[in-house]
């Protein structure tokens, strides 16, 4: 196969790709790009070139042919979103295949063929590469294309935020089809010949409604939908319509064969383009996603759309009953043109706040051992390599800082500088160029494809943003944009540029705002789609984004940065992590992925088959960005016991990184590996014992971060230790301000400082709900009470096993508590809250999950029911917390002033085979109901 795109690894060195066959990629064919004359273009006191250095290359073959975007003239001139999960329709990377290699949209699979479309719906996954992946592999079921079309090429028409169309011409006929993410339809626009469908083997027709046929091909039910007037004809493998002088017609997977019905009433309301917006308000992120829609007949506008896992764990909009099966884990359908999810805001801080439990005189001795070092950069030359330095360097200012050695702090502010200013300045030995026909800018000495095939810009770029967030906190003046800040918004905008009217570059190049996570191949030439191995490099761009514009006073750019971060970091615990055991199939038997496919996942890394480093690759760099790992502690834990059982033993190799982000979950077991071994290893490239030291000792001091509660600017986090919580912000602000966290507590930070403050009796549920006052506030009680009485002793009781059946909404075998003749009145946006504090043992794949349920007045019918996500628990002894926090699944009914009413709660095994315990007869097991 060819050269692959490859992440960091310990060493510059020939890549040993540990992936299978079926990631071989498949060839396009080339063009030639056209010189240009040099030209230098400045950008405040920095610049960067429009023409390669000579001797560079750009895009090419995989045989080193340049090529320029393969587009049609209505998308001429445009910028292209390479690193999508489409990109192969406009990057030729190889060169006997003109149209695409497979794209995974899911939950159908594409990819463009001479005759027109390949349609697939994956759904049984393939365990291959000694176990090392699953894959859901792209496998046509039927191909859709008009009578006669038989075209030299596919261009890309259009495109919007998470859409695509296509483009077929043989000169007689033409064809444009749309597809996305999460869309059950393909719509299709033709003329010159009748609408053409063939199917992989001799379709079953379920269904003939003249222009509505309804068949099953390979298991899989599909609905065929003609212009109205208009008829099917089936003729063995071959399936023909003529248009009735119209020139549309859609194809649509079906969950089931009785949903055509439902499935018709949209199948001519035609989706023309995608659009996310987001916002960022006191520690809460909103992210609405909407489609637009033209009918081609009649007036319905609506639509369906099915949405991945990251994104329904989070909204409460009404979803349908239909569900697909995707790499990504079951995806659910709403029937509605929009969606709105809403997520705690993801931590994130310049460094880790100053503690007790870091030794200042021995922090300034590993400080020293860095800065005297004869060559800080340990010779890097290339734009990745000089970012892990950059990276390396920007996580000890605050160190130095808090410590009071301001000229250490300095003289690595001094060095950073020194490297940017170099990097952002046209005709030395590195610079930054623009490729006009691309409309990317790339970083010359380039590495890992990222000048041939666009690969990891988002990757190198993050450390150059994240570096010049740190040295703009310490000095403005330097990143204005009429000093360095123009070249760091330069990066910002070929990476992840906010913009959809920029006509110099794309909209969020690297980010797939549907799928929630970015992409690192520039062409997607892969038979399993595109691909991303080290996520945590792609959120290192995310909080740099924060910081940057946290200390510039870009709330634009640091609100991007929040919702990318955001939205990131759930996906990365769902897909990387699996941190609710409900994506990877059973038969992987892996508990993380080094590498997420459009396909599904590996085990692997693109260039060693370590376990340390396939471990390790999603969690590097660790920084005050990393904080939302320590979000999903139970799969911290089962990736560490993992990594451990693959490797023979602990961490040798990689041991920092993974002391630290076994840090995240349990502070103390990290420290004691730090004790016994810090003396004998050599840090990773982009790591320093100054910074694991650091990192390790201020979470033991501190406790791990406690992502359930937030604080209302975005550079803010909460750590918890035992009963004591420790507030943490830092104020980029040129004056003092007061920072409040979602469980009420509120934080003094002083200007251009960070300050921390500590408290006890919290909730550490969700904090959205201040403490509660007598009254709100219910403890459990053995025997099935709720009461507002203080002063039990503490009990438990036991949830019954969910004997390996699903009953995910449906309470089975439920623990009950009531409280009868409640009286209340409802609290202005007020919501249910709750604490409950389960403990699985050491059984693991158990799932809590709670239903609380309002009789307003006693009358035995309850008026409103809220049932709420399971919660996973992990196989590690010891009480955890299960809390509203983990989001509404679903509810019926409304709520209104209770009247001698009755409020009940809950608890049941969503899923797993095995009992586990709920405390009763404690303030930690509480339900509070919103009333007053």
């Amino acid at each position: 196969m060819p050269s692959p795109r490859t992440g960091p690894p310990p060493h510059a060195g020939p890549a040993a790709v540990l992936l299978v066959t079926a990631l071989a990629a498949l060839g396009l064919t080339a063009t030639t790009a056209s010189p240009a004359a040099a030209a230098t273009v400045p950008v405040g006191t920095g610049s960067y070139s429009d023409t390669r250095p000579p001797g560079t290359s750009g895009p090419t073959t995989n045989t080193g042919t340049p090529v320029t975007p393969k587009l049609t003239p209505a998308a001429q001139g445009k910028p292209v979103p390479t690193n999508d999960w489409w990109s192969s329709l406009a990057f030729q990377r190889y060169g006997d295949n003109p149209w695409s290699t497979p794209m995974y949209g899911h939950p159908l699979t594409y990819q463009a063929t001479a005759a027109g479309l390949d349609i697939g719906y994956p759904t049984t996954p393939a365990v291959v590469g000694d176990g090392r992946q699953y894959e859901y592999a792209h496998k046509r079921d039927l191909t859709l294309g008009l009578t006669g079309l038989n075209s030299p090429d596919t261009k890309a028409d259009a495109w919007s935020d998470w859409t695509v169309t296509p483009y077929w011409s043989d000169g007689a006929r033409t064809l444009r089809t749309t597809i996305g993410h999460g869309s059950p339809f393909v719509y299709a626009k033709g003329t010159g010949g009748d609408a053409r469908i063939t199917t992989a083997s001799a379709p079953t027709v379920f269904a003939d409604q003249g222009n509505v046929l309804g068949i099953t091909v390979a298991g899989h039910h599909y609905a065929l939908f003609a212009p109205t007037g208009t008829d099917w004809t089936v003729s063995g493998s071959t399936l023909t319509a003529g248009l009735g002088g119209k020139d549309y017609f859609s194809v649509a997977v079906l969950p089931s064969p009785d949903a055509l019905a439902t499935y018709r009433t949209y199948a001519y309301s035609f989706v023309t383009g995608s659009k996310v917006t987001w916002s960022s308000t006191g520690g809460t992120v909103r992210a609405t996603y909407t489609l637009t829609t033209q009918p081609q007949e009649g007036s319905q506008t609506g639509t369906l759309q099915a949405l991945y896992r990251h994104q329904w764990l989070h909204t409460t909009d009404p979803l349908t009953a239909y569900t697909y099966v995707s790499p990504r884990g079951t995806m659910k359908v709403r029937a509605s043109t929009t969606f709105t999810t809403s997520q705690k805001a993801a931590a994130v801080l310049p460094g880790l706040p100053k503690s007790s439990g870091a030794d200042p005189a021995r922090l300034r001795g590993y400080l020293n051992e860095v800065v005297n070092a004869p060559d800080p950069f340990s010779g890097a030359t290339d734009t990745y390599w000089t970012g892990k330095a950059l990276g390396r360097l920007a996580q000890l200012v605050p160190l130095a800082d808090q410590i009071g050695e301001t000229a250490t702090r300095d003289r690595l502010l001094g060095l950073m500088k020194g490297r940017l200013q170099d990097w952002f300045t046209a005709g030395g030995a590195n610079e930054f160029s623009y490729d006009r026909a691309w409309k990317t800018l790339t970083g010359y000495p380039a590495s890992y494809g990222s000048d041939t095939e666009l690969n990891d810009h988002h990757f190198h770029y993050s450390y150059y943003v994240y570096a010049a967030a740190i040295v703009a906190q310490y000095d403005p003046a330097w990143a204005a944009d009429s000093a360095w800040g123009g070249m760091v918004k330069t990066l910002v905008r070929d990476a992840a540029n906010p913009s959809r009217t920029d006509t110099a570059f794309p909209f969020l190049r690297g980010f797939d705002v549907y799928a929630g996570h970015s992409w690192a191949s520039g062409h997607q030439g892969f038979a399993a789609g595109n691909n991303q191995e080290s996520s945590s490099e792609s959120t290192n761009l995310s909080a740099g984004l924060v910081l940057w514009g946290s200390a510039t006073g870009d709330t634009a750019l640091r609100d991007l940065g929040v919702y990318l971060l955001t939205t990131e970091a759930e996906a990365i615990a769902q897909y990387w992590f699996d941190a609710d055991q409900q994506v990877f199939p059973a038969s992987f038997g892996h508990d993380t992925a080094g590498m997420v496919w459009g396909s599904g996942a590996a085990y692997a890394t693109w260039w060693t088959a370590n376990p340390e480093e396939i471990h390790g690759i999603n969690v590097l760099p660790v920084t005050g960005g990393s904080l939302h790992l320590g979000g999903e502690k139970a799969a911290i834990r089962r990736n560490i016991t993992e990594m451990e059982r693959e490797n023979g033993g602990p961490a040798v190799e990689w041991r920092d990184i993974l002391w630290e982000f076994q840090s995240l979950a349990d502070p103390a077991a990290a420290k004691a590996k730090w004790d016994a071994g810090h003396a004998s290893y050599t840090p990773e490239a982009g790591e320093s014992k100054a910074h694991t030291y650091h990192w390790i000792g201020t979470l033991d001091a501190l406790g791990a971060p406690d992502a359930t509660v937030t604080g209302d600017i975005p550079t803010s986090a909460v750590f918890t230790k035992g009963t004591v919580r420790t507030y943490a912000a830092h104020n980029h602000g040129s004056t003092a301000r007061t920072v409040t966290f979602s469980d009420g507590a509120k934080l003094t930070v002083p200007a251009r400082s960070t300050a921390t403050g500590t408290g006890t009796g919290g909730d550490p549920g969700d904090p959205g709900d201040p403490g509660p006052s007598t009254g709100d506030t219910f403890q459990l009680r053995t025997g099935g009470t709720l009461t507002t009485a203080t002063g039990a002793a503490a009990g438990s009781d036991t949830i019954a096993s969910a004997g390996g059946a699903n009953h995910d909404g449906t309470p089975y075998q439920p623990l009950v508590y009531e409280a009868r003749g409640v009286n209340g009145t409802l609290k202005a946006g007020g919501a249910t809250a709750f604490r409950l504090q389960v403990d699985a043992g050491t059984t693991v794949g158990l799932g809590q999950q709670a239903r609380v349920s309002y009789d307003l007045t006693g009358d035995g019918t309850f008026d409103r029911t809220e049932t709420y996500h399971y919660y996973a628990t992990d196989p590690v002894a010891g009480w955890e917390e299960y809390t509203q926090g983990r989001g509404l699944k679903a509810a019926t009914g409304t709520l209104g002033d209770l009247r001698g009413g009755t409020v009940r709660l809950e608890v049941w095994h969503a899923i797993g085979n095995g009992t586990a315990r709920l405390q009763t007869g404690t303030d930690r097991s509480v339900l509070v109901i919103p009333y007053g």
